[in-house]
C-alpha cells in the first residue's frame, strides 16, 4: 500500500517538475520567435512606450491625440490626483486578486498566486495617469507607430475593459498611489495567459512584431530591443 502511494506520489512530483521545466524553457525560447510585423504605408506619427517594473508590462500612451482622448473614457474624477496636467496614461491588464491584494511582494500569498496561475480569479485593468513622458531605459522602450496602428491598439485595449452603459467599471478599491486605479476587465489570467502575453498580443494586433509567446516581461522588451529603432515596419 505504501509502495503504491509512493509510486504515484513520485510520478506526480516528476510530472510537476517536467511541467515547470517545459514552461520555463518555452517562456525563454518562444519570445525569440517573433512575428506580426507588417509593412506600413503611413509614416509613424505617434510615440508610445512599453514600461515594465521587472515583472509586469504596461502600454504608456499620450492621454490626448487626434485619434483618441483617454480622459473621456477614464475620467480624472476617478482618481484622487489627476487632471489636464497629466500628459500620459499607463494601462495594463492582469489578475485582479494579484493587482489588488499584492501592492508589494511581501503581501503575496500562496492562495493569490495559485488562483492567478490556474485562472481561478477574475481580471482587472490597472490605469495610472502620468504627468510626463516616460524616460527610456532598460525597463522602458519607445515605439513609433502610425495613426492606423494606434487605432488598432485603442480597439484592443478597449476590448479588455468591462463596460456598462458605455462606461468602464471602476473597482471600489484604492490604487497604489493617488493617481492610479483599477477597473474590471475581460479575459482570464493564467500561467499561459499572463499580463505580458496581453501586452505582446496588443503589439501584434497593430502590426508590431512580438514574440510568439511572452509570459515574462523580459520577453516583451527583448523583442522591442530587436525591433525598436523608429519605424517598426518590415
Amino acid at each position: 500500500m505504501i509502495r503504491t502511494f509512493l509510486r504515484y506520489f513520485f510520478r506526480a512530483l516528476l510530472g510537476i517538475i517536467v511541467f515547470i521545466l517545459l514552461w520555463v524553457a518555452f517562456a525563454f525560447a518562444l519570445p525569440y520567435i517573433h512575428y506580426g510585423s507588417k509593412a506600413q504605408e503611413e509614416e509613424p506619427s505617434i510615440t508610445i512606450f512599453i514600461e515594465s517594473n521587472g515583472v509586469h508590462t504596461d502600454f504608456v500612451m499620450p492621454v490626448k491625440t487626434m485619434q483618441w482622448d483617454w480622459s473621456k473614457k477614464i475620467p480624472y474624477s476617478d482618481f484622487e490626483v489627476a487632471g489636464p496636467s497629466n500628459e500620459y496614461i499607463s494601462i495594463g491588464w492582469g489578475d485582479k486578486g494579484f493587482f489588488i491584494g499584492t501592492p508589494t511582494w511581501n503581501d503575496l500569498t500562496f492562495s493569490t498566486a495559485f488562483k492567478a496561475a490556474f485562472g481561478l480569479s477574475s481580471t482587472a485593468m490597472h490605469v495610472t495617469y502620468k504627468r510626463f513622458q516616460p524616460k527610456e531605459d532598460e525597463r522602458c522602450r519607445r515605439i513609433s507607430i502610425t495613426s492606423s496602428q494606434y487605432r488598432m491598439l485603442i480597439s484592443y485595449i478597449e476590448s479588455s475593459f468591462q463596460s456598462k452603459e458605455g462606461k468602464y467599471m471602476l473597482i471600489a478599491h484604492p490604487g497604489y498611489t493617488d493617481h492610479d486605479r483599477f477597473y474590471e476587465a475581460n479575459g482570464t489570467y493564467s500561467l499561459f495567459n499572463t499580463c505580458n502575453v496581453w501586452t505582446g498580443t496588443g503589439l501584434r494586433c497593430m502590426g508590431v512584431g512580438a514574440g510568439m509567446w511572452t509570459p515574462l516581461a523580459g520577453g516583451v522588451l527583448q523583442n522591442l530591443e530587436i525591433l525598436l529603432p523608429e519605424n517598426l515596419s518590415e
